[in-house]
């Protein structure tokens, strides 16, 4: 969950010193609203609370967190403050699913939501690599540490895409295995 604030916080960090447009601004003010009202809910609301258990949580996303800023001061788009802190949120969405993905892995049954929910979420990334195919051909701009980044998260998802769509095919339980 730390990680979302993270990402969207470093990405949209440019809100605070430059104007794109109006459009712009709003957008990015609501995904930082929008991100940080659903942690906090996820964190702090009874229902959620009550489903969630720290002694099955053991990753480590510090070490995703650390590795992803020293990633991204050896190859940000540009060396500086601002592109700098737009690359390590690409690296670190690239991998923030990995602690949910271990979870999911070590817990023995998967609910609906929770499969959907990981299930959309990368398949939102993957069809994210066709923006990035439309920006070649429409633009002739390639940004590669978006398209290297979006290609690793949907790799990290391929193995959960599959067991996926085998539990709904065969109509069971989604399990991934140990």
């Amino acid at each position: 969950m730390v990680q979302i604030h993270i990402i969207f916080v470093t990405r949209f960090f440019d809100l605070f010193t430059r104007y794109v447009s109006f459009y712009n601004s709003v957008t990015k003010l609501v995904f930082l609203g929008t991100s940080i009202a659903i942690v906090w809910y996820m964190r702090y609301h009874k229902v959620v609370k009550q489903t969630y258990n720290k002694d099955e949580e053991t990753s480590r996303h510090y070490y995703l967190i650390l590795s992803c800023f020293v990633l991204a001061l050896l190859i940000p788009h540009k060396y500086n403050t601002i592109e700098v802190l737009w690359s390590f949120s690409i690296y670190l969405e690239a991998v923030a699913i990995l602690p949910q993905l271990v979870l999911l892995q070590r817990s023995s049954s998967i609910d609906n939501l929770t499969g959907n929910y990981v299930f959309l979420l990368g398949a939102y990334r993957a069809l994210y690599i066709l923006n990035w195919v439309y920006r070649y051909f429409a633009k002739n701009k390639i940004r590669w540490i978006p398209w290297v980044s979006d290609l690793i998260q949907t790799a990290l998802n391929a193995d959960f895409f599959y067991y996926y769509f085998k539990s709904g095919k065969n109509h069971e339980k989604l399990k991934l295995p140990a």
